[in-house]
């Protein structure tokens, strides 16, 4: 009878490793074919913003500045984050998406500082604005997106989405 429950034990633990092992923490991935024109070099990112506000005030969503460069592989990353199936629906659902070059540093660097994003450490850089363009949060901390997981962005993105969402639970 002893042997009975230490089967039912080890099989019990291999149900758990197995559905914990389909949560694991995989770090996110470089798209197939980086986007030569994620930030458009022509684009008028301050009046980018302002639209991107008034679409935001209609749509009940927050803004989600990324300032960035083509040159940055961990911009590509977070960018392919945002189009995987766990990530895309919340973005959308909440988010007005505004990419902003920062090309090689001398670029937008007045609208980094309006919206106290500090690109000193690196890019990607993000910047939380609710409709009005009142700054929510201004991170720094995807410039290693290499190393950071799907769950780090689902994170991210429940956090800052916009009250109304929150308490809706979508």
């Amino acid at each position: 009878m002893k042997k009975r429950p230490q089967g039912t034990l080890i099989a019990t633990l291999l149900l758990c490793a197995a559905g914990a092992a389909q949560f694991k923490r995989v770090p996110l991935q470089a798209p197939a074919q980086p986007n030569p024109q994620l930030y458009k070099a022509n684009a008028n990112a301050a009046q980018d913003i302002r639209e991107a506000l008034a679409a935001a005030g209609k749509q009940h969503k927050n803004v989600l500045l990324d300032f960035g460069g083509n040159w940055c592989l961990d911009c590509h990353v977070l960018d392919n984050a945002f189009h995987q199936p766990r990530i895309a629906p919340l973005l959308d659902s909440n988010y007005v998406l505004v990419h902003v070059d920062v090309g090689k540093y001398e670029k937008n660097l007045d609208l980094a500082k309006k919206y106290h994003v500090d690109l000193e450490k690196g890019v990607p850089s993000l910047a939380v604005l609710d409709a009005k363009g009142n700054v929510l949060y201004a991170t720094r901390d995807f410039e290693r997106a290499r190393v950071m997981s799907e769950e780090d962005v689902i994170q991210f993105l429940d956090k800052w989405k916009p009250a109304q969402s929150k308490k809706q639970g979508g």
